[in-house]
């Protein structure tokens, strides 16, 4: 559940350019007004309003018709209206939404790009603002691209508190690798133990017990890894079907490493004489295969379906 990767973003970017540009058309449109270049006081009312509704907007200023700055950079800082005076006077005509600027467009969006100041993917979309036929200047607004995308699927909420997850799924991860310590601490011992006793008076079946051991650490350590990795340093896209059977993959696969190893090792004892380890073995590799094969069929199902879904969405943008 860490945050987007750039890949992610731009992925979804691209999955749903045409909203996004129809929605920074729609921001800059309601708050496009001649007024905002002879009143300054005016910029800091709208973008008040614009951060209390759309808090992936980042920066807001004006310029002039040369690509001069000529207000002050209105910034969002943690839903606060910030004024940072050090944009004032600042050529912008270098731009890529100046250069590329096209005035029958009406709002223009740059591509994706990684801002300076804060290190993030963003957008800047201006719009020129004319009054009685004499254009006044520039509106451009910055937005943060991370922010955009889980304002518009409805992920801002889990984002706040994926800290608090984070935090459970750490306390869990470190209960399980402690457990994980343990048996190997006592594997360790009963190893130690094999060559300090003496023959004749060990258990032949000893081995097998430490093999036991050895094999549950390793299936603990495993799914602990995989917690740690799925829901605390990785991101989790949990729009995308792919990404649930991913974790549901790694989970079973661990949980057939295990019952396999176990499986052969009751197999084993059977074979040195143990004769009621017999029918235990048998069913746990049927449970092997059992799995095996649900979970073979579970990923085929669910990628086929995963992609009628992709073919029916892109038929459907394709209409249009």
């Amino acid at each position: 559940m860490a945050a987007m990767s750039y890949l992610s973003v731009i992925e979804r970017y691209h999955e749903y350019e045409a909203t996004v540009h129809e929605l920074m058309e729609s921001i800059l449109t309601g708050i496009a007004d001649a007024e905002l270049f002879k009143q300054p006081k005016v910029d800091v009312k709208a973008m008040k309003g614009i951060a209390k509704s759309y808090p992936f907007v980042e920066l807001m200023y004006l310029l002039d018709s040369q690509g001069l700055q000529i207000s002050q950079n209105i910034a969002v800082v943690d839903h606060q209206i910030e004024l940072i005076p050090l944009g004032g006077n600042r050529d912008r005509s270098q731009r890529p939404y100046f250069i590329n600027r096209d005035e029958s467009d009406g709002v223009n969006i740059t591509r994706p790009y990684l801002s300076n100041a804060s290190g993030n993917l963003c957008l800047s979309a201006s719009l020129a603002i004319y009054q009685q036929g004499q254009k006044l200047g520039y509106l451009v607004v910055d937005v943060d691209l991370t922010r955009l995308i889980e304002f518009m699927m409805g992920d801002s909420a889990r984002r706040r508190v994926t800290p608090a997850f984070k935090a459970v799924y750490g306390v869990i991860v470190a209960g399980l690798f402690v457990l994980v310590t343990v048996l190997l601490w006592t594997a360790l011992r009963d190893i130690y133990g094999l060559f300090t006793v003496e023959r004749i008076g060990q258990d032949p079946l000893q081995p097998f017990g430490i093999i036991i051991f050895m094999t549950l650490a390793l299936a603990i350590f495993d799914l602990g890894k995989t917690i740690l990795e799925e829901e605390v340093l990785m991101h989790k896209d949990i729009f995308r079907h792919s990404s649930t059977r991913r974790t549901i993959t790694r989970f079973v696969s661990t949980i057939l490493i295990a019952i396999s190893i176990e499986a052969l090792l009751t197999m084993f004892k059977a074979s040195l004489g143990e004769k009621q380890y017999i029918e235990p073995a048998i069913w746990m590799m049927l449970a092997v295969v059992g799995l095996l094969v649900g979970l073979g069929a579970y990923v085929y199902l669910g990628a086929k379906a995963e992609w009628l879904l992709i073919k029916t969405q892109a038929y459907k943008s394709g209409k249009k």
